[in-house]
């Protein structure tokens, strides 16, 4: 996706927003990915296994580390919208697979995607991600890997 392409789908709708975020997840390209999300200093993203993180450097440095892996291979599916003026909810199940340090892993992840309307366009403020079901191919339900 070129920067002309990015910027359209940044000013464009959630869907357009949320596509773009799981390409760039997809990708592994951090620049694309930290595109989406808003600037402000609030911003929260809670990974499967993993801290809450608080604020655009804390989220970036943990995508960044997950980059050095390569992408990561998730599916969104079933996604359920509840779309106010300024704010739209998704509710996603992603079908993940990731490399882990003792080899790849598959899971049904639930995610929260929270979008703001700004006057840069719409752009996330808040993923929240957990194991659904406890269900990780390969993975005790209590393992400690964080997955994405």
């Amino acid at each position: 996706m070129t920067r002309s392409s990015l910027r359209a789908v940044l000013a464009g709708s959630p869907d357009e927003l949320e596509s773009a975020f799981y390409d760039a997840l997809q990708q592994g390209d951090l620049e694309r990915l930290m595109a989406c999300w808003s600037d402000e200093d609030e911003i929260v993203c809670l990974h499967p296994g993993g801290p809450r993180l608080v604020g655009p450097l804390a989220i970036r440095a943990t995508y960044a580390a997950m980059f050095e892996r390569g992408g990561l291979r998730v599916q969104p599916t079933q996604v359920h919208r509840v779309q106010a003026l300024s704010s739209s909810v998704h509710s996603v199940l992603e079908q993940l697979r990731v490399v882990l340090p003792d080899g790849a892993r598959e899971a049904l992840v639930n995610a929260t995607n929270v979008y703001h309307k700004t006057p840069k366009g719409w752009r996330l403020v808040v993923h929240h991600a957990s194991v659904a079901d406890g269900q990780v191919a390969g993975l005790p339900a209590s393992s400690p890997h964080m997955l994405h």
